[in-house]
This record gives structure tokens, C-alpha cells and sequence, in this order.
């Protein structure tokens, strides 16, 4: 009997591809809780993205069905109940090398959109008004990398090919990570924002570091540092950014994640408005590259914990896998 595969959300063909002979799979995009609850017991398998709340109801309903896996199709795991999966033995996997390459490369381009200020001038360039309005080189700067995970590595690595100079901060020991790529640790977080140019966070979502950036972390600011925040908006507070940006702490911002997406509070949209701040709607993983990883990896989590012998997967698996491997991510 084949395992059962439900997908609550958008994913790449090719996971159908490679799991297709091996599960019988059905997609359900858009499904409230309560359908959820009601459906998730009938299948072995759960896969989401960021949009689909797998909660303690979810999984104790899996739990008193068949369900054995979630799989998230993405690096983050905030949208899972991770000690109710623990409690239930519902194992949890994701896909955290798939996506890396691609949310580097949009923080790199927030930091450069930020310094040029290229929406706000391509904005005002539409409505005709042809004025140039300095930005800032990065070329020579200091970065702070806030989160040394793979993402974090990435953008190092990025970072350092444009000639800025970069730094790393991280709860964990970074020291021999840090080193090997030529960036320097610190360990005292508020020291070194008051020293770097440019500051990239690359966090989880936790109850430690819900609302991290505030006014007191923002405070540490050096005067006129570019913020960029591609990990989960609810790390910076948008109240204490948008008084940081009035005040010229921060000189500018680029964000691609909001703490509620779209944005809700009055400064969510204060934000959105602001000129000195680039917004993108979430697309850090969005890339065409990025999601045939995503799929693919999801698919080879599936067949390794459920036992499942795919010819398919086992071929298109190693192709992905070789590709990481030659950019020094690995699968």
C-alpha cells in the first residue's frame, strides 16, 4: 500500500515527479484549520511552506490517524509545533540548504537597493521627477552578519567578493566557521552594531528572538547603518525601526519579511510607505532554482524516513545534491 502525501501549499512539479510511482499524492492549497484537522488523520505524510500552521490540534489529529511526518518544504520551522510533534513522535524534517543560494543573493540586492535607494528613485523617476539623490558605496564597509547559519555564511561569502568587510555574530561558538571564510566573530552583539555599516539578520523566529531588534538593540546602532532582514519580520520591531529611520540611527532598511505579511499595524504600512525603506513581499526562496531544490529535497526527506525505493528520486536527487555540493552547501 503506498503512503499517502498531503501538500497544503504551491510546490514545484517536480516533486510529483519524483514521488509519483512511489506515494500517492493530493494537494489542497488554501485549507483553514479546520479542514485541515478534519483531512491530516488519512495521510502519512504532511508537507507545507510558511502559509500552513501546523499546530498542537493538527498534529494530535495526525496523531490518532496515520500521520508519521511533516516535512517543511522551506528552512523555517516557526509555523510548527515542534514539542507537540515531539510529544506526539510525529517526526519533522526541512529542507534548510535548498533556498540558501537565493536568499543570500536578495539580501545582497537589499543591501545595494537600500544604499541607492533605487525603489524610492525609481518611484519618483515614473512620476517624472529626474533628480539624483546620492546613495552610499559598500565597497570597503563593514557588514555585521547577525545568525552564522548556512544563509548567514552565504551572504558572507557574497559580501566579502564585493569588498566589504565582514563581521559575524551568533549565540553559538561561529569562531572556526567564521575564520575559515575570512570573517571576523565577535561576541558582544551592541559593541559590534555600533561598529558595522551594514547589518544583515539571519535569525529563527523564537520566544528569544521575537521583537530582538528594538529600540535598546536598535540604540546600538552605529549613525546611519543600513538594516536588511531576510529571516522573519516579527525579529524587528517595526515601531522601533521606523523611530530609528526618523531619527537617522538607521539610514535606511530592506526588508523582505514583515511581523504580519501583508502588513496590518499602522507601522507595518508606515513602513511600506517609507522612502528610505525596500520592501519585498516574503521572496527570499522564490526563485525557480531555489524551489525545484526546495521540491526535490523534499521529496528525498520523504522517501529516507518512510523507507521508500524511487528510482526517480534516487537519479534527480543526486543531480541536486551535486549541485549543492559544488557551491559548498551540500544537501
Amino acid at each position: 500500500m503506498k503512503p499517502r502525501i498531503l501538500v497544503t501549499d504551491s510546490l514545484h512539479r517536480v516533486f510529483w515527479e519524483a514521488l509519483g510511482g512511489c506515494a500517492d499524492i493530493e494537494q489542497r492549497r488554501g485549507l483553514g484549520k479546520e479542514e485541515l484537522v478534519k483531512l491530516v488523520p488519512g495521510y502519512d505524510v504532511l508537507v507545507v511552506r510558511s502559509r500552513t500552521r501546523v499546530d498542537r490540534d493538527v498534529l494530535a489529529a495526525g496523531r490518532q490517524g496515520r500521520l508519521r511526518l511533516v516535512v517543511r518544504a522551506g528552512v523555517g520551522l516557526d509555523n510548527i509545533d515542534l514539542e507537540a510533534a515531539k510529544q506526539y513522535e510525529i517526526e519533522v524534517a526541512n529542507t534548510p540548504t535548498a533556498s540558501s543560494q537565493s536568499v543570500a543573493e536578495l539580501a545582497i540586492g537589499l543591501m545595494i537597493a537600500a544604499a541607492r535607494g533605487i525603489a524610492w528613485l525609481n518611484h519618483r523617476a515614473r512620476q517624472g521627477a529626474w533628480s539624483k539623490e546620492r546613495g552610499l558605496e559598500l565597497y570597503g564597509k563593514t557588514l555585521l552578519v547577525v545568525g552564522f547559519g548556512r544563509i548567514g555564511r552565504r551572504v558572507a561569502m557574497l559580501a566579502k567578493a564585493l569588498g566589504l568587510i565582514v563581521k559575524a555574530y551568533d549565540v553559538i561558538d561561529i569562531t572556526s566557521a567564521a575564520r575559515n571564510l575570512g570573517v571576523e566573530p565577535v561576541k558582544d552583539l551592541c559593541e559590534a552594531l555600533g561598529e558595522a555599516d551594514l547589518v544583515s539578520i539571519h535569525v529563527p523566529l523564537t520566544k528569544h528572538t521575537y521583537h530582538l531588534f528594538s529600540d535598546k538593540l536598535l540604540g546600538c546602532l552605529k549613525p546611519g547603518a543600513i538594516l536588511v532582514n531576510t529571516s522573519r519580520g516579527a525579529v524587528v520591531d517595526p515601531e522601533a525601526l521606523l523611530r530609528a529611520l526618523e531619527t537617522g540611527r538607521v539610514y535606511a532598511a530592506g526588508l523582505d519579511v514583515l511581523e504580519h505579511e501583508p502588513p496590518i499595524t499602522d507601522a507595518e504600512r508606515k513602513l511600506l510607505e517609507h522612502p528610505r525603506v525596500v520592501i519585498t513581499p516574503h521572496i527570499g526562496a522564490s526563485t525557480e532554482e531555489a524551489q525545484y531544490r526546495v521540491a526535490v529535497l523534499a521529496a528525498a526527506k520523504i522517501a529516507e524516513k518512510l523507507g521508500l525505493v524511487c528510482p526517480e528520486t534516487r537519479s534527480i536527487v543526486a543531480r541536486v545534491c551535486k549541485e549543492l555540493d559544488s557551491m559548498g552547501l551540500g544537501c
